[in-house]
């Protein structure tokens, strides 16, 4: 059965890339990561691997995010991360060529655009369609996007925040800013650089943010032993963090995103308005897991806001979901050759 493998949807993310066949599910889900060795220009690994190379490389190793704020950053190392992905979900004796369904952040310029059409059709893709990621997003919450009535997504990845109004299958307004978890991330680390003189890395500001994270502040508090480089001495050492302490580190960052969410509320035409009060804000993506993110989203703004199912794979599934019935969905897509 391996071999009809025909359509392939891939969530281009800028942390994460997941790619969805129809009929299976989401196939792979591995870091947006490329470590290239600098002397060669060679691709040395893709994904897990490269991640776990991430501030532990020798000089001529360099590990890469070729998406840089949910664009292509890097052309070539973009297509040969896709080209990786597509072979390693379709297996080795896949003989067709696949269509496949992309997702560009909902502030793609069209260059932007051809860029990903280019990069999947170079890597191997029979036709390439690309999809905005609030569209996808809805479909893979289980939005009906096709009726005529107005549904609020805010999509915030790792890179870019995409804050959408659909109707008729459609964008009515939409907004997307370079603020998501990757910002929330430094904003943790700059946090404990400042209060406690330590230096922490990406990967471990990311796993505090999981960890003890929370969008508002908490009674009971959970606390983390972090362990990073102290600024002074240059030597390791450990700190003690809680949640509250969190909660004012991201602060900005967090109002920024809602700030991007009031923008489009007051942008949306009054008769959609009505529906969003009605129907709720559905929050999807990774950073949208955030403790009480959806609490800090109705305190802002006087709109309920639900967590959809599965945040962090609704615009896989929306893939997968949109490339099962194209015909359904053709108006909200343009396909490109």
């Amino acid at each position: 059965m391996g071999i009809f493998v025909r359509k392939l949807g891939i969530d281009l993310g800028t942390a994460n890339t997941l790619v969805f066949i129809p009929g299976k599910g989401i196939v792979l889900n591995e870091p947006s990561v490329v470590a290239v060795d600098q002397q060669t220009n060679k691709i040395m690994a893709v994904g897990v691997e490269a991640k776990q190379m991430i501030g532990r490389t020798p000089d001529n190793i360099v590990a890469y995010r070729p998406m840089k704020d949910g664009v292509i950053a890097d052309y070539r190392v973009t297509e040969a991360m896709i080209r990786y992905y597509m072979s390693k979900a379709l297996g080795r004796w896949n003989v067709w060529k696949p269509d496949v369904m992309v997702s560009v952040p909902a502030g793609v310029s069209s260059t932007e655009r051809r860029a990903v059409i280019e990069a999947t059709l170079k890597a191997g893709a029979k036709n390439c369609y690309v999809v905005k990621e609030p569209i996808l997003a809805a479909i893979g919450a289980g939005i009906p996007i096709q009726e005529a009535r107005g549904h609020m997504v805010v999509d915030i990845g790792g890179g870019t925040t995409d804050v959408a109004v659909i109707s008729l299958g459609g964008i009515v307004s939409s907004t997307s800013v370079k603020c998501a978890g990757n910002k929330i991330d430094h904003a943790i680390a700059d946090y404990i650089k400042k209060t406690f003189n330590l230096a922490i890395g990406d990967r471990t500001a990311e796993d505090i943010k999981i960890r003890i994270g929370s969008a508002t502040t908490i009674d009971d508090e959970l606390l983390l032993t972090i362990r990073g480089r102290d600024y002074i001495s240059g030597l390791p050492r450990t700190a003690q963090i809680t949640t509250n302490q969190i909660v004012k580190a991201i602060d900005r960052e967090l109002r920024e995103i809602v700030r991007a969410i009031k923008d489009v509320l007051q942008d949306t035409p009054p008769e959609l308005s009505a529906d969003i009060i009605d129907e709720g804000i559905i929050m999807t993506g990774g950073s949208s897991q955030l403790r009480n993110f959806p609490e800090l989203v109705e305190r802002l703004t006087g709109v309920k806001a639900v967590l959809a199912e599965d945040a962090i794979y609704c615009v896989v599934k929306g893939t997968g979901i949109a490339l099962e019935h194209l015909d359904t969905y053709k108006k909200s897509i343009l396909s490109k050759k």
